[in-house]
């Protein structure tokens, strides 16, 4: 049986120190990260890019089916992902859990695992953070320090008419695996001795489970000499990124359904669950792609990195924000995507 320590053995600068005391830096602006009252950066010439996200048990994941690693890695991507969609690359985060009686220190070893997991693999110090106890399960609150250049930083309001809409990856496949794991949880609370098969559907499970933010895509087009004019990430499904940047911009869009990029394995679940695809894609959320606007002079430079599609243009405010689907009619696009508070 695998060794539980409570965590009030520890106390709260125990556990601190037990979490972080084996946790060293990588960059140069990391001053100093835990240890103190605050932690120290220094960005000199560099912009300083700030984001952050409260995560609740219950209400953004479900710990029947989430491993604690892949929560871990989970919550920081998300955070990470957010940077880059300002066309910043992620420096330092801060870690803050609230965490109830039924953890303990291995259950948040599990959960750093993962986090500095993803805080190698994208170059990130982690600097510092807060513990606190909690009678509502875990809570977690991520913030992420990131740098940008001057003059390149990307914002949602640049969108220009004709400018072609781009997006990286492929849409849905998240909320296809959100709903195959919800879809065996059900089976499982009626049958303990179930046992899920995920076979064939491995690529839905990893893209809710462990996604990855679009470090490549920004990189792709730092080297191709092209600044979008607006990026978001898709977090909340397209459909919503979409609006948000059209309403920010003051202007239209039009996407083509033909030209959504969409895996197999999502068409696939999608026709089980009786879903339209396309509406998968749309409002699906979760996917940490990227979702950004360039000039139509660069069209055959974004055409050329890998992983990216055009999906349609932006077009003057009085023309709205529609799909055209595949028979040519119209649809006005609509915030569907999850919300929390709805």
């Amino acid at each position: 049986m695998m060794q539980r320590t409570e965590i009030a053995t520890l106390g709260e600068f125990g556990l601190i120190k037990h979490l972080t005391g084996k946790i060293g830096l990588k960059n140069e602006s990391s001053l100093k990260g835990v240890g103190d009252d605050a932690a120290v950066l220094d960005y000199k010439d560099k912009l300083v890019l700030v984001t952050t996200d409260l995560l609740l048990e219950g209400i953004h994941f479900d710990l029947v089916y989430v491993p604690l690693k892949h929560l871990g890695y989970k919550s920081a991507v998300a955070n990470f992902s957010d940077i880059y969609a300002m066309n910043g690359r992620p420096k330092q985060m801060t870690i803050s859990l609230g965490i109830s009686k039924r953890f303990s220190i291995e259950d948040l070893d599990e959960f750093y695992e993962g986090m500095k997991l993803a805080c190698d693999i994208y170059g990130v110090d982690l600097v510092g953070g807060d513990t606190s106890a909690s009678r509502t399960g875990l809570s977690i609150s991520v913030t992420c320090i990131g740098e940008g250049e001057p003059g390149k930083v990307v914002y949602r309001n640049g969108a220009q008419d004709t400018d072609l809409i781009c997006v990286s990856g492929d849409l849905g496949a998240a909320y296809m695996g959100l709903q195959l794991l919800e879809r065996e949880k059900s089976v499982f609370k009626d049958d303990k001795d179930f046992t899920p098969d995920f076979s064939g559907k491995e690529y839905l499970l990893e893209r809710q489970l462990k996604p990855e933010a679009r470090k490549d895509i920004v990189e792709a087009l730092d080297e191709a000499g092209i600044i979008p004019t607006a990026m978001m990430d898709i977090s909340d499904g397209l459909s919503s990124e979409l609006l948000h940047i059209s309403e920010q911009s003051r202007v239209g869009c039009r996407i083509y359904e033909d030209r959504l990029p969409i895996d197999y394995q999502t068409a696939v679940m999608a026709e089980q669950f009786n879903l339209n695809v396309a509406t998968v894609a749309l409002n699906g959320g979760e996917d940490y792609e990227l979702l950004f606007t360039v000039p139509l002079t660069c069209h055959d430079q974004v055409e050329a990195i890998s992983g990216v599609k055009v999906v349609g243009r932006i077009t003057k405010p009085e023309f709205g924000n529609y799909l055209v689907g595949r028979d040519g009619g119209e649809v006005e696009l609509k915030a569907q995507g999850w919300n929390s508070l709805g």
